[in-house]
Order: structure tokens, then sequence, then C-alpha cells
């Protein structure tokens, strides 16, 4: 399993990568992922909540701010490293946040900027499934090695 969740990171930390790559592009440039008015990747990769924390009207200029694909990238390393290692609970803990962080910025895609960016919800997606997958794991650890059908 920790091979499983290992290579489901690194593909989180692939589409991170793209996303970050498209965060970085000139805006004025159509990105390659601009599909429709409702899937576009550079609106939302070039809006105030692509960085962490997320740009205001009245901020003082040089405030540095985090792309979110850069917080991406290196949590997705991170839960890599502890799958390999075999540390669930941790990988259980950074899913969760991972979870958490992708949730909330899918909620401000779908009812705030009501625009879509691909690899956002592919990052969801593998998320979530890094998410089940630990929980899975702790689950069947906690019983012996045992599924449920073999009391």
């Amino acid at each position: 399993m920790k091979y499983l969740v290992a290579l489901l990171a690194l593909a989180g930390l692939a589409v991170s990568v793209m996303g970050l790559r498209i965060h970085n592009m000139d805006p004025a440039k159509a990105p390659p992922c601009a599909v429709s008015e409702h899937w576009d990747c550079g609106s939302v990769n070039h809006s105030r909540f692509s960085v962490f924390p997320p740009k205001t009207f009245d901020e003082a200029p040089g405030t540095k701010h985090i792309p979110v694909a850069t917080i991406g990238i290196i949590g997705y390393a991170l839960i890599a490293v502890l799958a390999l290692m075999g540390r669930w609970w941790l990988v259980f803990e950074a899913a969760q946040i991972g979870f958490m962080f992708a949730s909330f910025l899918s909620y401000l895609e779908a009812f705030v900027m009501e625009k879509w960016c691909i690899y956002c919800v592919w990052s969801w997606g593998i998320m979530t499934t890094i998410l089940v997958l630990s929980i899975g794991t702790l689950i069947y650890r906690r019983r012996g090695g045992r599924v449920a059908w073999q009391k």
C-alpha cells in the first residue's frame, strides 16, 4: 500500500508542478487548459486566491505570498516520504490537512470564482484517494492485518 500512496503523491506533485507553471505564466497568454468559460486554469491560477495568504485589495506593495501550488508540491512530497517510511498516522494527518485545503479551494472555485481549474480538480481527487487509502490502511493495521470478513 505504501508504494501506491507514494505513487499517488508523486502524481499529485506532478499536477501541482503543472499548476505552478500556469501560475508563473504571463497572465496575458492563454494557458493550454483554457477550455471554456467555466474551465479556465489561467484565471483560477492568477486569481487572488491562487496564493497564500490570499491577496487583498488594500495590501501594501511588496507583500510576500506563497503560490498555493507550491504548498501542494511540499505537501505531496511530504506524504510520499511518510508513506514510504510506513508512518501511516502521519500520512493520514497530512492527507486530512491536504483534503481540507483542496476542498476549501474547490469551494472557492465553485461559489466565488465560478471557474474551475482541471489541475485543482485532479489534485482534489488524488488527495481524496490518498485520504481514503490511509484510513483503510489504519483500520487494517488496527485489526491486526485482518479484513472484516476474516473474523
